[in-house]
């Protein structure tokens, strides 16, 4: 839910959140080559994340990620 609400809520960048949740890149060639580690954008997203989740516990509006179908 985590990484759902990440990129289609708060619209962060997949590979920073694949980097935090430590998920390994399927593909071979990528995960050699690619050493970035978005750390700076890793820490904004941990912030937001944290602001986001404070906001539910307080009974903020809850942002759908799937629309009900017509």
């Amino acid at each position: 839910m985590a990484r759902t609400l990440l990129h289609e809520v708060l619209n962060f960048h997949p590979d920073a959140i694949e980097a935090q949740l430590a998920h390994a890149v399927p593909d071979r060639l990528r995960n050699a080559y690619n050493r970035t580690q978005f750390i700076a954008k890793r820490r904004q997203m941990m912030q937001v994340w944290s602001d986001y989740l404070d906001g539910l516990k307080k009974g903020a509006k809850v942002f759908p990620f799937m629309s009900k179908a017509a």
